[in-house]
């Protein structure tokens, strides 16, 4: 069976867009969760995901020994191993632009992650509201998202951005959860899309995941002291 090793479910984007993938392709795996406590080089976190990975970084996918790390990668290995799943769309233009947006937000949209770090447990719109005002950055990186969302939505009809669930919805199933909490201004038709993608079955497993750690980390919170 694969195994996937992943960070605190309330505090790791990355993890949970390989984890939202496989629990909603319903493609059987174990899961390992190793906390975080530090991302210092000497932190068990690193000490623990290093003797997988030389990275020592979260989501690691481990399949009969072999290890593959990186979201986009691990995305690719599961398209390859599982081509029933239909993972990317099928159509090669429609797939060439999945895997576009994919990379764009692989490599981009730091704005929105440094300003509102992923916690899927917190209700922020205070600390929302001062981004949005004071970070020039965040507004431009929501507007991007919501201008990509509407022209897919638009062309694909929905009710996912490439009509049925495929990787992006997993990719970005995180960025619907900042957004979500920390109550970012978006148009009726963005608030349904999020709201779609956090009905899914795999989503919502990993929100309920994320809601019974009761783990606070004050280094992923620097907004407030406890939950």
């Amino acid at each position: 069976m694969l195994k996937l090793l992943i960070g605190n479910k309330n505090y790791s984007s990355w993890s949970m867009r390989t984890w939202v993938l496989l629990k909603q392709a319903g493609i059987p795996f174990e899961e390992v969760m190793v906390r975080f406590d530090s991302f210092d080089d000497d932190s068990k976190f690193k000490e623990t995901l290093r003797a997988v990975t030389p990275v020592g970084r979260a989501p690691v996918l481990i399949d009969d020994g072999f290890a593959v790390w990186d979201t986009l990668a691990i995305a690719e290995y599961l398209a390859d191993k599982f081509p029933e799943k239909q993972l990317w769309p099928q159509q090669a233009k429609a797939r060439a632009r999945a895997r576009s947006i994919c990379t764009e937000m692989h490599s981009g949209f730091t704005a929105l992650r440094s300003n509102c770090p992923m916690n899927v447990e917190a209700c922020l719109p205070q600390v929302g509201a001062l981004a949005w005002r004071d970070k020039p950055g965040l507004r431009a990186d929501v507007q991007r998202i919501v201008g990509m969302w509407t022209e897919l939505l638009e062309q694909n009809k929905g009710p996912m951005l490439f009509g049925e669930f495929s990787i992006p919805d997993a990719y970005f199933a995180p960025v619907g959860m900042r957004i979500k909490n920390y109550a970012l201004p978006v148009p009726g038709h963005i608030t349904d899309y999020i709201r779609r993608v956090c009905a899914l079955p795999g989503v919502k497993a990993w929100i309920d995941g994320a809601l019974a750690e009761k783990d606070f980390l004050d280094f992923e919170e620097p907004y407030r002291t406890s939950r």
